[in-house]
């Protein structure tokens, strides 16, 4: 249940209701105009999150003067109130398909060919979302968005039913509880679908990974290599990028797979590789990472 206090809270029930209903009702130049000025007030609104963007900034591309602090910082609340519009007009009126770029489609087509599902690993990054409806519009595969619980239960319904109004999409909750990682598995063995999964947090409850991130010590989460390892699905790094109004450019880099009886160096080699990948993303577009956790 939801506390009262967090009734009002950013990423609460009231606020995500109130992005919900001005992408679906009003007109439609209100979702391509009016979101960057709501980034911007959350920035100026958030000093929490404000500073975690700073940091992730900082570690992304070095110490720059104030102003450019200022302004990377700015556009990244601004694109990622842009992807949040765009994400919850789908099935409204307002609703419209995205220009997408794809690089590296070849790399996609070569991990479904395994037929051992496929896992797909990405980041908060801006338009990741727009990976699960792509992949199932273009190889009518079962798409498995994987999220982990938000502390709003009615906030995280509302986002849901946005995500799950593309065909062969759908939303699974990752919780604490070993146990609710079952039908995720059934999803890539029996059904031979994909599931995307952000590595770019890890959960307060999840084992982790040691790897260089940025240069730096860093952790990935434990569990997405180690669903490779028990299913045998293809691990493909896939990035998005938010280039304007309901235009993205999607990256998937070439697939990696865990044999059963991985060990401990082989983990660690691919998870270190993924990493990398990250390291170079985020490089390339330090304003569209959306990571800055939860109050």
């Amino acid at each position: 249940m939801t506390a009262p206090g967090d009734f009002f809270a950013y990423d609460g029930h009231f606020w995500r209701r109130m992005a919900a209903l001005g992408s679906q009702r009003l007109p439609w130049w209100w979702v391509k105009y009016t979101p960057p000025m709501f980034g911007v007030a959350a920035a100026v609104a958030l000093p929490r999150a404000r500073r975690a963007v700073r940091g992730n900034l900082r570690r992304i591309r070095g110490p720059r003067p104030f102003w450019r602090d200022v302004l990377d910082t700015t556009q990244t609340f601004a694109s990622y109130a842009g992807c949040l519009a765009e994400t919850l007009a789908a099935g409204s009126k307002n609703a419209a398909v995205p220009d997408v770029e794809i690089v590296g489609r070849q790399n996609m087509q070569d991990a479904i060919a395994k037929d051992r599902g496929v896992l797909l690993l990405t980041m908060h990054t801006g338009g990741w979302e727009a990976a699960g409806p792509l992949l199932a519009q273009h190889t009518q595969l079962d798409v498995a968005l994987v999220m982990e619980e938000e502390r709003d239960g009615r906030a995280r319904e509302i986002h849901d039913r946005a995500r799950e109004t593309h065909e062969g999409v759908h939303v699974i909750h990752i919780g604490p509880d070993p146990l609710a990682a079952l039908p995720l598995v059934r999803h890539l063995t029996e059904r031979k679908g994909a599931a995307a999964m952000q590595v770019d947090r890890v959960p307060s409850s999840g084992r982790t990974v040691d790897v260089e991130l940025l240069g730096k010590p860093g952790v990935l989460p434990e569990g997405p290599f180690r669903l490779a390892q028990l299913t045998g699905a293809p691990l493909i790094t896939v990035f998005c990028a938010r280039r304007g109004y309901r235009s993205y450019e999607f990256e998937a880099r070439p697939a990696q797979t865990l044999p059963r009886r991985a060990t401990k160096e082989q983990l660690q080699a691919v998870a270190q590789n993924v990493a990398d990948e990250m390291s170079r993303f985020l490089r390339a577009h330090p304003t569209q990472w959306f990571e800055w956790g939860t109050p």
